[in-house]
C-alpha cells in the first residue's frame, strides 16, 4: 500500500517534518507488508504552486506531488500553525488539486506551533478542510508544541493516530464491492404479481424459523441489507 506523507514545514531542520516522520513510522509499522512511502516537501514547491494559479499548469515536481497524492492508500498531512490556522502554502497545495481526489481517501492530520494555546487547530481549521474535501479523517489527530517534544504523552498520541490510520487503510484495502443484486424486469413483476389459475399449486410459504440457515448474517428479515463501513469508504473512493 501506498502512504505519502505532506509536510508544510519551511525550516531545516523542522519539527513539522519531524511530526510527520513519527507518524509515518508509527503508521507503517502497524500495515502488515509494509508501505511504499512518499513524502511532499511543500516548502520544495512553493514557486511551482504560485505559477500553477497564474497560468493553470502544474509545473513537473508539483505535477509528481499531485499524482502520488492522488494515487495514495492514505495521507498523512502537518502543517506549522500560522496566525491560529493552517499555514498559506498547506492550504495552497491543497487548493489546487481536484476536487474529488480525495474523497473517500483516509487522512491524518497532525500541526506543529510554539505554544499549546493552538492544539484546537486541528478541530477548527484542519477538520473542516477536509471533511470539506469528503477525505475520512481518523478520529486522533496530532498537535505538537515547543514544549510537547520529549515529554510524556507526545508519543502515545502518535502510536495511536497511526494505528487509525493503518486500520483504515488495511481495511479499506481488504474491502470487496458487494454483489450487485440484479433489479427484476417488467415480465417477472407481472408474472409474480399474477394471480394463480384454476387448478394452479400454490407453494407454501417458509417461516423466518425455517429460512435457509445459509442467509448471509448481513441479511435481515425486513429486506435491508447491511453494508459494512469499509465497503461504504470503499464505493466513495474515485
Amino acid at each position: 500500500m501506498k502512504l505519502v506523507v505532506v509536510s508544510a514545514g519551511l525550516s531545516v531542520p523542522s519539527s513539522t517534518r519531524l511530526l510527520a516522520d513519527r507518524l509515518a513510522a508509527a503508521t507503517a509499522g502497524r500495515v502488515s507488508g509494509g508501505v511504499d512511502l512518499r513524502v511532499v516537501e511543500l516548502r520544495d514547491l512553493a514557486v511551482e504552486i504560485a505559477h500553477n494559479f497564474t497560468n493553470g499548469f502544474p509545473g513537473r515536481a508539483l505535477s509528481a506531488a499531485i499524482d502520488d497524492v492522488t494515487s495514495a492508500d492514505g495521507l498523512i498531512v502537518v502543517t506549522p500553525v500560522f496566525s491560529a490556522s493552517y499555514s498559506g502554502l498547506f492550504k495552497s497545495f491543497f487548493d489546487v488539486l481536484d476536487k474529488d481526489v480525495l474523497a473517500g481517501k483516509p487522512v491524518l492530520i497532525g500541526a506543529t506551533g510554539g505554544t499549546g494555546r493552538h492544539s484546537l487547530v486541528l478541530e477548527h481549521a484542519l477538520r473542516p478542510l477536509f471533511a470539506y474535501l469528503r477525505a475520512v479523517v481518523v478520529p486522533t489527530g496530532v498537535y505538537a508544541a515547543s514544549e510537547d517534544w520529549g515529554v510524556e504523552g507526545l508519543a502515545e498520541r502518535v502510536e495511536r493516530a497511526g494505528g487509525e490510520l493503518a486500520g483504515l487503510m488495511t481495511a479499506l484495502a481488504g474491502a470487496a464491492p458487494g454483489p450487485t443484486v440484479p433489479a427484476p424486469s417488467a415480465s417477472a413483476s407481472a408474472s409474480a404479481s399474477a394471480e394463480p389459475g384454476p387448478g394452479a399449486t400454490v407453494p407454501a410459504q417458509s417461516s423466518p424459523a425455517e429460512s435457509s440457515p445459509t442467509q448471509p448474517s448481513s441479511g435481515r428479515a425486513d429486506g435491508f441489507h447491511v453494508v459494512p463501513f469499509a465497503e461504504q469508504l470503499a464505493a466513495l473512493r474515485p
